[in-house]
């Protein structure tokens, strides 16, 4: 088990670092949640090429691999990738309406899997944040289907924003809080 005292001492040493993280990731945090359109392309066009990228090691892994059974099927999983990377990389819009579509889904299924854990915990104490949780993901995934294709053009750059300006104080605070020991 880790000592609470060595954690500390750990992040006392980088503190400076720490902070300066956290300040980059706020300011890059406010920026995402000023210009949610701007940061939801980038973060899909670098989606997109990370598919792409690994689009074309499969490809050549199936071309190098003739003799393997299931080669073929390795290379229609890398045409499945070539075509996902294009799609998220080139098509602005349209690779923002899928990307919230499913971030919609995902948020459903996730709503309703925490409504079944808070019901399996209800005697417990603390169920009833599990399904406010759950409930309030649901409510989220929802709207995010429902407003298509308009929730598309702020939804995941808001959410980064958000996510980095969360971090950012989260870091900010855990250097105030090394130099305070």
């Amino acid at each position: 088990m880790i000592n609470q005292t060595d954690i500390m001492d750990a992040v006392r040493q980088c503190r400076d670092r720490f902070r300066q993280v956290g300040y980059v990731l706020i300011a890059l945090g406010v920026l995402a949640i000023l210009f949610p359109l701007v940061f939801s392309i980038a973060a899909k066009a670098v989606l997109g090429w990370v598919f792409m990228l690994t689009g074309a090691a499969l490809l050549y892994h199936a071309f190098q691999a003739k003799g393997w059974p299931s080669a073929i099927w390795s290379g229609l999983i890398a045409v499945m990738h070539l075509a996902l990377g294009v799609y998220l990389g080139f098509f602005a819009r349209t690779g923002l309406v899928g990307l919230t579509a499913l971030m919609g889904i995902v948020f459903l299924f996730q709503g309703a899997f925490e409504a079944v854990m808070a019901a399996q915990h209800r005697p417990q104490k603390g169920w009833g944040w599990l399904a406010l949780n759950g409930a309030a993901t649901l409510i989220i995934g929802v709207l995010l289907i429902a407003g298509l294709p308009g929730t598309a053009f702020w939804t995941i750059g808001l959410f980064l924003g958000l996510n980095f300006l969360t971090t950012g104080i989260a870091f900010v605070a855990l250097s105030q809080a090394a130099s305070a020991d």
